[in-house]
């Protein structure tokens, strides 16, 4: 890990390769399957609350090591041992027309808290997005181009007034935390209260606990500059679905002329083309997690992950063996009618997500990630059930050291 040199008047630093590649492919695969609305036009955002409401509560592990390890990278490099606690922390992505001026990070009263930032960069300039460089108004380094698994640390006061350029295409994706001196701005106190609400009172054994419930359906209508005309626009989980290649099918019958709010948290199906998946998600939320799994975490996987066609004697004997029928004419019409209420703009979709951009696709392979998700899922699960005991305590502890 190759560090810049920090000044003294601007403290700030360069971490090069802090993360992994593997962890940030696993925090770009939960934030596209997770993600809400966010605070900014073209902007998206995946809280650890918000995983948490939303019945996603095993995937914060992933997040815990690195918010532990950026902690302490933060006090050494600032000479604050023991004195933080974590005030935030959340992926936040942008898309084509995202950018911000001017400021620091603590430029609000509400915000007086911040003492330090740390981005990490989850994939790079230039490969994966154009535009989105981040600038320092004084100081060096002035321009940093992100590169994935790069991070940088700052202080979150006007020595370090930056400001991020206009994304122009692909989406620019972060793991962004706040440190605060501020013990009352614990983060860590109010996931532990959440996660006792909402994981130790559920059922263990109960299979569909570990199914995601979506929020409400505000949270994912993505319209230009934020307008809250529901007339344009589209929802983020059947955009990103369309971005791999994927309507989505609902069996019931529908009338349009009645509310559809809750059509979105019933049970469905996945097309592609003119096929239908036989496997049946629970929602649209689960559906999408197990579409980014496989496209995003299991490169293998991804590789096959959309069609060659239809002609080929794999396929046939899939189809035959029940995994996909052909679409029936009403079956179709079903799915333009629920494009037409959800998908309102597909030139719009595809300007905001690109698409996945393959043409493979096999059946079994699918199925078998179906599995591994869930394989994936429980295990995480597990470790957030033996965790939680140590993070109480730890916070516990942190909570005695700040009253003395």
């Amino acid at each position: 890990m190759a560090d810049i040199e920090m000044e003294e008047d601007h403290p700030r630093l360069i971490l090069h390769n802090f993360l992994t590649e593997d962890e940030c492919k696993e925090l770009e695969f939960i934030h596209k399957s997770c993600s809400t609305i966010g605070y900014r036009p073209n902007v998206f955002s995946t809280t650890l609350s918000h995983l948490i409401a939303t019945n996603s509560a095993h995937l914060i592990i992933p997040f815990l090591p690195i918010r532990d390890r950026l902690k302490e990278k933060v006090e050494e490099t600032f000479g604050c041992e023991y004195e933080l606690v974590t005030e935030f922390t959340g992926l936040i992505s942008w898309s084509r027309g995202a950018s911000i001026g001017w400021h620091s990070d603590d430029n609000r009263p509400y915000l007086k808290q911040r003492d330090f930032t740390a981005v990490c960069y989850l994939n790079s300039y230039g490969k994966d997005f154009e535009g989105g460089l981040f600038h320092f108004q004084d100081g060096e380094p002035k321009t940093i181009a992100p590169m994935v698994g790069d991070a940088v640390i700052y202080t979150a006061d006007g020595r370090n007034t930056h400001s991020v350029d206009e994304v122009t295409s692909g989406e620019r994706l972060t793991l962004t935390l706040w440190f605060s001196r501020d013990s009352s701005h614990d983060e860590d106190a109010k996931l532990i209260l959440l996660l006792e609400e909402n994981v130790l009172h559920k059922s263990n054994n109960v299979p569909w606990s570990l199914l995601p419930l979506p929020a409400s359906d505000n949270m994912y209508w993505f319209s230009p500059h934020q307008a809250s005309n529901q007339d344009i626009g589209f929802d983020i989980r059947l955009g990103r679905l369309h971005a791999l290649g994927f309507d989505v099918y609902y069996s019931r019958d529908m009338n349009f002329s009645s509310d559809l709010s809750e059509l979105l948290m019933e049970p469905m199906q996945l097309a592609r083309r003119d096929q239908l998946l036989d496997h049946k998600f629970v929602n649209v939320l689960h559906s999408l997690q197990i579409g980014e799994y496989v496209n995003l975490y299991d490169e293998q996987v991804a590789q096959f992950y959309f069609w060659e066609g239809c002609k080929s004697q794999a396929f046939t004997n899939e189809v035959q063996s029940g995994k996909a029928v052909r679409l029936s004419r009403s079956q179709s019409e079903k799915i333009t009618r629920v494009n037409s209420v959800f998908l309102k703009d597909t030139k719009l979709v595809e300007t905001v997500f690109q698409s996945a951009g393959r043409c493979y696709f096999n059946l079994a392979t699918f199925s078998a990630a179906i599995t591994e998700w869930e394989d994936y899922s429980c295990k995480l699960h597990k470790e957030i059930l033996l965790s939680l005991p140590q993070w109480r305590a730890h916070q516990a502890i942190y909570s005695v050291k700040f009253d003395v």
